[in-house]
């Protein structure tokens, strides 16, 4: 009887982890739209910003700077939303909020003084720091939730498949807004309609996060609870987390000082309508979905730092090319997005992974917003600098594009140098970077990272002779 119940136990067990997983997937879907729209940098708020109000550059750069600040701020109240209330509340309650903002901004775009740039930006500033503030609470809240849930056998594997999916419901996203708000020549109502849009989605996301079974599985150590004091030791005790946050943080600035202003470039100084941009940055999702696969098992083989720093590397060597564009060649910017989608995937995911491999499971919370808090200081700074910067130069030197070519060499030489950093991580039962770059000599891994996998599933072989007939040249294929 005892292994009877045992073996029902087992397939309980199972049968809610899948569920947990399909939830989770369906969650991120209808989510995305108003996660995307809440990032600092973004097509949506691009135009709201450039196109509908016309905000000074410096601005773009202190509300760019706000979502960084609010993260940094989480570290004050969610310790104690954790003490209180468990890891799935800490990420929904805070989640319903940012939702309800949303819907107040729909409304309060009636409002805002449009003939005033410097008024409507202080609205918008306002609204956006009490938005991201939530925001942050329920980032550090799901981050925490998924901890304790999902295995790490499993995380690189199950998060690279639903990242992929999570990339074509941005696909989608971005497509229909560009289209919407160049149709609707950037009027309030087209701004309005895409609000309530990703308002109507994220309920179902709300409801799918509270129907998770997540209760389920989660392990007698995930709940273990200490003082805070302690907790605050154990976080200075991991020593490679605090490497991992230094990385974070050089990371941070080098993303962040002049990443608000990729979008204005190309709106200003390339001309380019709110549909054009959705497209490149549909071609950087669609590059990323077609490449997570691969990296995720790549992150699963052979560790995270490794994988990370290889994916860093291509991604800004290809991002120097942002210094040689012109209107006459803009058209780089397809091939160009597309290297950024599918080169960036193994990095974004790798951060995830990795930082929920170097947490202190007793203190999990207080590390996750630790390493938000520390990185996004830097982030909400980098911003406010690099929009002074930019309205300094573009005041004094007549050439902008030159301006912003200069600008634009900040990301990838200092993410570059911060690769070295990231490398001194200690990660266990990590592979080297020469292990990961001997991987890629690999078809297989090469086609999987570049979405053609398809390819590696063909053998090449030579045609043999056939008695009666002459031997043809060439090689033939066959798929397998």
């Amino acid at each position: 009887m005892h292994a009877i119940s045992s073996r029902e136990t087992i397939a309980a067990r199972k049968t809610f982890f899948r569920r947990a997983l399909f939830l989770c997937t369906a969650d991120g879907l209808v989510a995305m739209p108003i996660v995307t729209m809440s990032l600092p940098v973004n097509v949506f708020l691009a135009a709201l910003f450039t196109k509908s109000l016309h905000l000074p550059k410096s601005m773009i750069g202190f509300i760019a700077a706000l979502p960084f600040i609010c993260n940094f701020l989480q570290i004050f109240v969610s310790p104690l939303l954790a003490k209180r209330i468990s890891s799935k509340a800490q990420a929904f309650f805070p989640a319903t909020v940012h939702m309800v903002l949303w819907a107040i901004l729909a409304v309060m775009l009636e409002f805002i003084p449009r003939d005033d740039p410097q008024r409507a930006g202080i609205w918008l500033a306002t609204w956006f720091f009490v938005s991201s503030f939530a925001s942050a609470l329920a980032g550090v809240g799901w981050n925490s939730w998924i901890q304790e849930w999902v295995p790490a056998r499993l995380r690189g594997k199950y998060f690279g498949q639903r990242n992929r999916l999570l990339a074509l419901s941005t696909v989608t996203f971005l497509l229909v807004t560009g289209w919407a708000l160049q149709y609707g020549d950037y009027s309030l109502r087209s701004f309005q309609a895409v609000i309530v849009g990703a308002v109507f989605l994220r309920l179902f996301s709300l409801k799918w996060i509270w129907d998770t079974p997540s209760s389920h599985l989660e392990s007698a150590k995930s709940k273990q609870t200490l003082s805070l004091g302690e907790q605050f030791k154990q976080v200075l005790a991991a020593k490679s987390l605090l490497a991992f946050i230094g990385f974070g943080a050089i990371w941070s600035f080098a993303a962040n000082a002049f990443g608000a202003f990729y979008h204005v470039f190309m709106f200003e100084q390339l001309s380019m309508s709110a549909f054009d941009v959705g497209m490149f940055s549909t071609v950087s999702a669609l590059g990323g979905a077609l490449s997570l696969g691969a990296w995720g098992q790549l992150l699963d083989r052979y560790g995270n730092k490794a994988v990370m720093t290889f994916s860093l590397i291509l991604w800004q060597l290809g991002n120097l090319v942002w210094c040689l564009l012109t209107p006459e060649n803009r058209n780089l910017l397809y091939p160009l997005w597309a290297w950024g989608g599918m080169t960036s995937a193994g990095f974004i995911l790798g951060q995830f992974t990795l930082l929920l491999k170097l947490i202190p499971i007793p203190a999990k919370s207080l590390a996750i917003g630790a390493n938000l808090a520390v990185t996004s200081l830097v982030a909400a700074i980098a911003p406010i600098l690099g929009g002074f910067v930019l309205t300094w130069a573009l005041e004094r030197w007549p050439d902008a594009l030159t301006v912003y070519h200069l600008c634009f060499l900040v990301q990838p030489v200092v993410a570059l140098l911060g690769a070295t950093f990231l490398l001194r991580v200690h990660e266990p039962s990590a592979s080297t970077l020469t292990s990961v770059v001997g991987a890629m000599r690999n078809i297989r891994t090469l086609s999987g990272i570049f979405g053609l996998s398809f390819f590696s599933n063909y053998v090449f072989y030579r045609q043999p002779s056939l008695p009666f007939k002459r031997r043809k040249k060439g090689r033939s294929s066959t798929n397998v």
